[in-house]
């Protein structure tokens, strides 16, 4: 009996993908933090901020995730760590900046179309971060944060266009997907629209690429049926 830790815990994972991710973000981290560090030698602040490491795992373990898209990534941590500064400099008690800077990075992020989860721990950063960051103010969200975020979706852009990844992710349209979305009969853009609604949750998948997902397991499931 196979156990249940060791089943994929992601919809299509792969272990060929996990060890691409894998060296993916080895690979683009070490330079991030290489780059980084030779443009600014020289600083009360970090080469690189330890959010970026959680950006790595969305843009190399999940590259297809809405949350893993450029300007989630880059924004998201960027517009996070503005807050978080702004917070700091407002709230002078470190417990309520705290829980301040997350909770308004994170409704900034969803107005702005930019949701990248380590958003939240770059605008924590800049709160409880040492003198070198508060120091740094504004700054700060440009670099390192900032800086690192471009660097490194720049290099995932190049690790996933030679390991024959979509990134920036768009939908697979092959000619099964489109043929499959030409012919189904029971899923439609409005039912999908309606069926979200009615489950009052968000999914980590983009609208589009469900679309595609049930459209291809509805054509599958008329095949079966026809034999």
């Amino acid at each position: 009996m196979r156990l249940r830790i060791l089943t994929p815990l992601l919809a299509g994972e792969r272990l060929r993908e996990r060890f691409v991710g894998s060296i993916g973000a080895i690979t683009c981290i070490a330079l991030t933090m290489a780059i980084c560090a030779h443009l600014f030698p020289a600083s009360d602040i970090p080469a690189i901020v330890a959010p970026l490491g959680a950006s790595a795992v969305l843009l190399f373990a999940v590259p297809a995730s809405p949350l893993a898209q450029p300007w989630p990534v880059v924004g998201g941590n960027v517009i996070s760590a503005l807050v978080g500064v702004a917070v700091f400099r407002l709230i002078p008690d470190m417990v309520v900046a705290a829980g301040t800077a997350v909770g308004a990075a994170i409704l900034v992020m969803s107005l702005l179309r930019c949701l990248h989860p380590p958003g939240g721990a770059a605008a924590l950063t800049a709160v409880i971060g040492g003198s070198g960051i508060h120091a740094a103010g504004y700054g700060f969200a440009l670099v390192p944060v900032g800086l690192n975020s471009v660097a490194l979706v720049l290099l995932a852009c190049l690790f996933h266009r030679a390991t024959g990844r979509s990134y920036p992710h768009r939908p697979a349209l092959t000619p099964t997907a489109i043929a499959a979305s030409a012919t189904a009969a029971g899923f439609h853009p409005g039912d999908i629209d309606a069926a979200l609604a009615d489950m009052h949750e968000s999914f980590d998948i983009s609208r589009e690429d469900l679309d595609v997902l049930l459209s291809r397991a509805e054509l599958y499931a008329r095949k079966r049926h026809n034999g």
